[in-house]
């Protein structure tokens, strides 16, 4: 899978776009609609209506490179309007992934039956939770 560097911006496009638009359409979508710089070092995420694709838009130095995912079967969970339109590197690995960005809040790396009590001791510690009771979720990868 296609890594990005984890200092970088990314920028999500809320509302769905025309997937036929192409590298200048997307450049001037970023200017005109989100108010950005589209020549700055960042990533802008765009998708479509039905959410099973989605483009990350960068510039780099000298030209724009233009990604694209396409999912056969299943929708990106895409983040409701009252999230956060700014994510970290790591969300957008999620989002790609199909996890509900919308519902993480806590992210501990498990490697072994001691990392999984930290992660637990966390979620208690955290307040994450439903009424009194902690609730946590754990999110192959």
């Amino acid at each position: 899978m296609f890594r990005l560097d984890e200092g970088l911006k990314v920028y999500l496009h809320r509302e769905p776009i025309d997937f036929r638009l192409n590298i200048n359409g997307l450049a001037l979508l970023v200017d005109k609609a989100l108010g950005l710089d589209p020549f700055a070092p960042c990533v802008y995420v765009f998708s479509n209506r039905r959410r099973n694709r989605v483009k990350i838009l960068g510039w780099e130095r000298n030209g724009f490179w233009l990604l694209l995912k396409r999912l056969e079967q299943d929708r990106f969970i895409w983040p409701t309007p009252d999230a956060v339109p700014t994510l970290t590197v790591e969300q957008l690995h999620w989002l790609l992934e199909g996890i509900d960005i919308g519902v993480v809040d806590l992210v501990v790396q498990c490697s072994s039956t001691r990392s999984i009590a930290t992660f637990l001791q966390r979620v208690g510690r955290a307040g994450h939770g439903v009424g009194r009771v902690p609730k946590g979720r754990i999110f192959p990868l």
